[in-house]
This record gives structure tokens, C-alpha cells and sequence, in this order.
């Protein structure tokens, strides 16, 4: 297995960025719910906004809930991947290569802010694990791989 580096995987997480801004900007408009989406908040720069960009508690839940459906969804799917990951070629295995479970990509989830609060030293582990996991992806017992859904598995091979 070739393992997905710390580049690469900064690099889907850009595309997939884009898309929850683009996703939440729609939200925002169309219900009112104020989920702090625009590009300046993306940046953190208040000049470019004028004001401030901070979301109100139902958009906090809202945008959970669609991080959540993103992520976890997507990654316990038969993609085994964000559509940024999928863009460059990454899938998010079990440790033996299979699709990983809704529960498990979850947790992965949440051990991602975990990973964020720790001055991002969770996601910096990628670049100097051997197997190019981050603290998020060890405590969900992941590896992040390159590849196709299905190609590193081992279901099915000694039954």
C-alpha cells in the first residue's frame, strides 16, 4: 500500500473546503440561518467583510451536521472518500485496507478536532508517521492510502 502523504492530503481537504463553503453560502441564503460562510471568514480576515463573520448556535448545529454527512458519509461510503480525496486519488481504509464503517468514520471525525486543537499537531503527524497517519486516523485505527474503493482489501480473500 502507498500511503497518502501530508501534501496530498492537504490538498483534498483545500478542494473539500471550497465545497463546504460553497455548500454552507447555499444554506445560508437560502434558509437565513447564519452559519458564518463567506470567504473572508474561510481566511479570517474581517477587512474584507466589513464586520464579523460569526455563526449563530443553530448554524454551529447545522454546519455539524453537514461536516458530519460530508466526512463521515462519504468516507464510509463505497467511495471510501471526500470528493477531494477522490479528486487526487486517496481512499480512507481499516488498517487491513477495507471500507471503514459509518461509526468509525464518526469517530475518525471527531478525533479530527482533536488532531485541530492540539496546534494542528494531530494533522503534521501524516508528514512523519510511517504509515502517514495522523492522530485522528490512529485513534479511528485508519490509514488514508492510495488507490481506488475496494483495491487494498483483504474481505473475501481467505474466506
Amino acid at each position: 500500500m502507498q500511503f497518502g502523504g501530508f501534501w496530498i492530503r492537504v490538498g483534498a481537504y483545500l478542494i473539500d473546503i471550497i465545497i463546504l463553503l460553497v455548500a454552507a453560502s447555499i444554506i445560508q441564503g437560502v434558509t437565513g440561518i447564519n452559519m458564518g460562510a463567506n470567504w473572508s471568514a474561510a481566511v479570517n480576515d474581517a477587512a474584507f467583510s466589513g464586520g464579523t463573520d460569526e455563526s449563530s448556535p443553530l448554524g454551529n448545529l447545522v454546519g455539524l451536521i453537514v461536516g458530519i454527512a460530508y466526512f463521515a458519509g462519504l468516507e464510509s461510503s463505497s467511495w471510501q472518500a471526500t470528493v477531494g480525496k477522490k479528486a487526487v486519488g486517496l481512499v480512507v481504509t481499516d488498517l487491513s485496507g477495507n471500507r471503514i464503517s459509518f461509526l468509525r468514520a464518526l469517530g475518525r471525525y471527531f478525533a479530527k478536532i482533536l488532531s485541530g486543537i492540539i496546534l494542528l499537531i494531530g494533522y503534521i503527524m501524516v508528514a512523519f508517521t510511517e504509515k502517514k497517519q495522523g492522530l485522528h486516523d490512529m485513534l479511528a485505527s485508519t490509514l488514508v492510502v492510495k488507490g481506488k474503493p475496494g483495491e487494498h482489501g483483504t474481505t473475501g480473500v481467505f474466506d
